[in-house]
């Protein structure tokens, strides 16, 4: 009969067995494993390395083309769009770039009538009522509410009020600099526009839109609907050009090259976040103006070139 002891020498028998072994089997494959670690280790290494050094010359790149665009600005732009006046629209997400685009308009020679930032209550659905009211509201004798989009839209109202207020208007319906001023205050003191020096100093004949990103937070399809609807409004009223920053999903510039009627009528630049985008966007603009051609231009789906082609 086998006994408790025997059990527990065969049992010391075996761990020890698998004890010897696992020691043994290191031992064996200790020098091949962390050799081969070791060559992944640095051939990982060296990868990476050699990825930050692709990546370092792209941003070199890119740093000598802003500066290439920036120092050719003042040749490519000189006199294009002198008398001319433009009023500047710059969306929630786009203030970041918008003031190289005003300088480089300077360097053109126009005469930026004004700059209004649009806020996030602007585009927010939410507020639709309360921009509904507010345009009622806001309307002057010059700048009459009867001749506003009739439905139940907010931002779609403002937006044709404020671009009325903007932009020129047909004589005799010409308004007065007091009323223009009155509609862009009554929206200033609501929270929903900042107008720089509280005030634009007349009427635009053309208006420049500045679109950044499009906005990703949960109620971002319906801010981004919104964005397109005020660019809407705006072609409504007079020469547009958009420039933005890209053509992802929800972004405006991408919806007014998908749109058959809209691509018409509103010129769009893709990467006006860049100083090569701003000088486009014043080519694009004087050629809106002068010649009454529509281009889309910059690096993503839908840009017919990189630029304008100058006229014969």
């Amino acid at each position: 009969m086998i006994n408790f002891r025997y059990h527990v020498v065969s049992l010391t028998a075996v761990f020890l067995a698998l004890a010897i072994g696992l020691v043994v089997g290191t031992a064996a494959l200790n020098g091949p494993v962390v050799d081969g670690l070791d060559s992944q280790v640095k051939n990982l290494s060296k990868d990476n390395s050699q990825l930050r050094e692709s990546v370092g010359q792209l941003q070199d790149e890119v740093n000598s083309q802003e500066e290439f665009a920036t120092a050719a600005a003042p040749m490519l732009l000189a006199g294009k769009l002198t008398g001319r006046r433009v009023a500047l629209v710059v969306l929630p997400t786009a203030t970041d770039y918008a003031e190289q685009l005003r300088t480089m308009l300077a360097t053109s020679g126009a005469t930026v009538t004004g700059r209004v930032d649009v806020r996030e209550s602007f585009t927010n659905p939410e507020n639709s009522v309360n921009l509904l009211d507010l345009a009622h509201r806001a309307a002057q004798t010059t700048l009459p509410a009867s001749g506003l989009p009739s439905n139940a839209n907010g931002v779609e109202t403002s937006a044709a009020l404020l671009a009325s207020a903007l932009l020129d208007r047909p004589a005799p319906a010409t308004a007065t600099d007091s009323d223009r001023n009155a509609v862009l205050a009554a929206y200033a003191a609501a929270n929903y526009v900042t107008v720089e020096d509280d005030k634009v100093s007349g009427p635009a004949e053309a208006v420049v839109i500045v679109a950044g990103l499009p906005a990703t937070d949960a109620k971002s399809e319906g801010a981004n609907t919104s964005a397109v609807t005020m660019v809407e409004q705006f072609d409504v009223a007079g020469p547009l050009v958009v420039g933005g920053n890209g053509v992802g999903d929800g972004n405006v510039v991408a919806a007014v090259r998908a749109d058959a009627a809209l691509s018409k009528t509103i010129a769009t630049v893709d990467n006006v976040n860049t100083a090569q985008g701003a000088v486009v966007t014043c080519l694009a603009l004087m050629e809106s103006l002068a010649e009454n051609k529509i281009g889309h231009y910059g690096l993503g789906t839908g840009a017919t070139s990189m630029l304008p082609t100058p006229a014969q």
